[in-house]
């Protein structure tokens, strides 16, 4: 529950993500060309062999958790925020090296190929490297600390019920920025003069009035800790919080709800378990955006001529822009703007959006080529690039539509808790195009819901491959 929550709002974030992945491997591959190039002048058949399997060892070794040492930040605060020593991290480099340079020795060992490399080569490799290796992983560490725990980003938190438990962890989690959360206060419907707890405890209201005060002040994170037997009017609360995107954590644990990527954990030795929360904590949520970032940036850099293709052909085809831009709802509920090739005569973007039927007369006969094949969609990549939408998720709809179904089915909104996609598994199970009744857009929203409970990144490669064969024979593109 320690891990800060990477997720796909910040392209920097990404960047840094991808940066802690490559620079690694392009270090011990470059300083190695380099020392051949310095003592040789050339880069040998051999070297070139040990540089490729130095670097494929590099990226496929385990490393330590993403989200840093805990530990050693709390201990910085706990020092008055001056810099805590990278002894932990030059550690985990110089073993992490130890422990290439002995498989290599022994794939030289048996395959008799390291007799082939100078010694002062590999000398000068061996000690140089970890060194490189040191100073780069120390500054991208620095950095990511900066970005990731920015308290500009921190994600803000209010606790249902007042009591020892609660106080405690609220005052852990403000002497631990490193958390990247940010206590706004305590809601119980008992007075301050009934509450036996120590400490100022800011009171934002009563249990009734929780609702309404996540959804004027934007809470993101809502940490339960009312007594078992309150455990009804916590299931009615979660029923008013389902219009919300807020991550809910129960203390202690329960499991008696309608729950979402449900796990236990704790924060700063206080045990909690997560009712509704993002897949993408840790470590999952930079898998995830390395996915997005690297293969929305191949199929960009693929697409590029046929995407020019399209453009020219927009344009001359009606009059009109040739990106159609609408505000649809993103991760946590934030309104984002999400680009398509222009398909119709109009560009509706207010209160009031008309859906796309069979035979529309107002798409362009172009544009019903392009909604056909899905081809419209190509400028969401720049979407994932961005970081507003990813690969793989819930199709995000027009606001319009968001604050029409949002009142109509219950749980909407927790759809919002990962970033909208270009594609998903209700899109791959026939669920796309015009929803004429709320049940099929109920159908829909089932399956976002199925996709929040059981993500991975196998499910995402899979709905990406049969999207691709629903592209074929999908009748409902239109």
């Amino acid at each position: 529950m320690t891990e800060p929550i990477f997720l796909t709002r910040s392209f920097t974030v990404g960047i840094l993500v991808l940066l802690q992945l490559l620079l690694p491997p392009i270090v011990v591959a470059g300083v190695l060309y380099l020392t051949c190039m310095a003592y040789q002048g050339k880069f040998p058949a051999f070297c070139q062999v040990l540089a490729l399997l130095a670097a494929i060892l590099t990226i496929l070794l385990p490393r330590g958790r993403p989200n840093g040492n805990s530990q050693l930040m709390s201990e910085s605060v706990a020092r008055g925020g001056r810099s805590v020593s990278s002894l932990p991290l030059v550690s985990e480099v110089f073993v992490r090296w130890l422990l290439i340079l002995a498989i290599l020795l022994g794939i030289g060992y048996l395959t008799h190929y390291s007799s082939e490399i100078p010694r002062r080569i590999a000398l000068t490799w061996v000690c140089i490297t970890p060194v490189v290796l040191v100073m780069l992983s120390v500054g991208l560490h620095e950095l990511s600390r900066r970005v990731i725990y920015d308290p500009a980003r921190a994600r803000r938190v209010a606790f249902l019920g007042c009591n020892d438990v609660s106080v405690a962890l609220a005052n852990r989690i403000q002497s631990s920025p490193e958390l990247g959360l940010s206590v706004q206060g305590f809601f119980d419907d008992r007075r301050r003069e009934r509450l036996c707890v120590s400490g100022a405890a800011r009171m934002l209201g009563t249990l009734g009035d929780l609702a309404g005060y996540v959804h004027r002040r934007g809470i993101d994170v809502i940490f339960v800790a009312l007594p078992v037997r309150h455990i009804q009017r916590v299931a009615n609360l979660l029923d008013e919080l389902r219009d919300t995107t807020a991550s809910i954590y129960y203390v202690p644990d329960v499991f008696v709800f309608d729950l979402i990527q449900a796990r236990t954990g704790e924060i700063l030795g206080i045990p909690v378990v997560a009712l509704c929360e993002t897949p993408f904590c840790g470590y999952r949520g930079m898998v995830k955006r390395i996915m997005d970032v690297a293969l929305a940036a191949l199929v960009l850099v693929l697409a590029a001529p046929l995407m020019l293709t399209i453009a020219l052909a927009v344009k001359r085809s009606s009059p009109g822009p040739i990106l159609f831009k609408q505000r649809r709802y993103g991760l946590d509920g934030e309104e984002i703007i999400v680009y398509k090739f222009r398909t119709m005569t109009v560009a509706e973007d207010g209160a009031r959006v008309v859906q796309a039927k069979r035979d529309d007369d107002r798409i362009t006969p172009l544009g019903r080529f392009l909604r056909r094949h899905s081809l419209d969609e190509l400028p969401q990549l720049i979407n994932v690039l961005q970081g507003r939408m990813s690969l793989v998720g819930p199709r995000p709809h027009a606001v319009a539509h968001n604050e029409e179904y949002r009142k109509l089915i219950k749980g909407y909104m927790v759809r919002h808790k990962v970033p909208p996609g270009i594609t998903g598994l209700a899109q791959v199970h026939g669920f796309r195009g015009e929803t004429v009744r709320v049940e099929e857009m109920q159908a829909r929203v089932e399956y976002d819901l199925e996709y929040l409970r059981r993500w991975s990144p196998l499910l995402d490669f899979k709905i990406l491959a049969l999207t691709g064969l629903r592209l074929l024979r999908d009748e409902k593109a239109y």
